[in-house]
């Protein structure tokens, strides 16, 4: 079965983590041994090989580069000149992968449903096939003036999350208390103009209730969990999900491991020890399904790979392919091919048809 999965920092990786993603996760691995710079390295779990491998065909890859004051407390640029400039070597990064044929982007439906017909193509062998992306921005920070968002819809932006972590230039974000800033709230109108998709996802509760207020057009939340299960900010409660999903909203599970533990503590908490594996993502799927009382807004946003590893994801999950053993688990808990195909890739596909239907 196809999947698709709704957030993945690749360029992110490949940039700033000076990853190379054409590699296999063991070449990687090995070449990372020994490093101290991030708390990740030797532990990644996410390159293209292994997203072929797991028949993960499309994606949402973002850009990102947050600026921010203090980099004692969080990393990013002190101006929104230096964060475009990151963005824009990100951007530089996926063309490469497209002229390599590693990658494929996907803007508009023409380019959707051709990507689509491919990795339905038994006839071709996945690993020869390029990983399709949709292209995100996480955090609207490097967007110097709202001028520049007109540029970024030109080379095929076609989502924003105004908010990452702490304070930002259009919104608030994880951690943080507060509506969104008079820039943020301009910066929606005019996505609204160009149709994009809101990313509700690190949004504050204020600046959620406010942007889903705001907004007229298409919104997801492309890697959330439930804060019923792990009580946290960062989490959507039950009145924001019964929202979303009144809004035809599709809300994709995260698998970063305090995001699925209560009472993680970063540095010490391991995956195997609090008992994190991929059962506690799908008690996440069950909770938006139950809610929702069918399979029709539940998908999957890994964030696999987002500033951690294999040391903070399920313990039963060693590369990105492993999405794949999830099938198993919801069908042992009564879900039909038809849910897990919904859960799959049927909810992503639908919506983005949708969004872009009269584009």
């Amino acid at each position: 079965m196809l999947i698709i999965d709704a957030h993945l920092d690749l360029a992110m990786n490949a940039m700033e983590w000076n990853r190379d993603l054409t590699a296999d996760i063991d070449s990687i691995r090995a070449r990372e041994s020994g490093m101290q710079d991030k708390p990740d390295r030797g532990n990644n779990v996410v390159s293209l090989p292994e997203l072929r491998k797991g028949r993960i065909g499309l994606v949402v890859a973002t850009q990102i580069a947050r600026v921010t004051e203090n980099h004692r407390i969080l990393p990013g640029w002190y101006s929104p000149e230096q964060a475009w400039a990151q963005t824009q070597g990100q951007l530089a990064w996926y063309r490469a992968m497209i002229d390599t044929g590693e990658m494929q982007q996907i803007t508009d439906l023409t380019t959707l449903e051709r990507h689509i017909v491919l990795w339905e193509d038994e006839g071709v062998a996945n690993d020869t096939k390029p990983v399709g992306f949709m292209l995100s921005l996480e955090g609207a920070d490097s967007l110097i003036d709202l001028s520049y968002l007109e540029r970024a819809y030109a080379y095929g932006l076609r989502a924003i999350g105004p908010a990452h972590y702490g304070p930002g230039r259009y919104a608030p974000g994880t951690g943080m208390e507060g509506p969104l800033t008079p820039l943020g709230v301009e910066l929606l109108k005019e996505m609204d103009h160009l149709h994009m998709v809101l990313d509700i996802t690190h949004l504050t509760d204020a600046g959620f209730w406010q942007a889903m207020a705001i907004y007229k057009g298409p919104v997801w939340a492309s890697h959330h969990n439930c804060r019923a299960l792990v009580n946290h900010q960062r989490q959507l409660d039950d009145d924001q999900l019964d929202a979303l999903i009144e809004r035809g909203a599709i809300i994709g599970s995260a698998l970063d491991a305090w995001m699925l533990a209560p009472n993680w503590t970063r540095g010490k908490s391991t995956p195997s020890l609090c008992g994190v594996n991929l059962d506690r993502l799908a008690d996440h799927i069950d909770h938006i399904c139950q809610l929702a009382g069918n399979s029709n807004h539940a998908a999957i946003g890994s964030d696999l790979d987002g500033m951690f590893g294999s040391e903070q994801c399920p313990y039963d999950l060693s590369t990105i392919a492993d999405l794949r053993k999830l099938e198993g688990i919801l069908e042992k808990r009564g879900y039909t091919a038809s849910d897990r195909t919904n859960i799959f890739h049927g909810n992503w596909l639908r919506f983005i048809r949708r969004a872009w239907k009269n584009n």
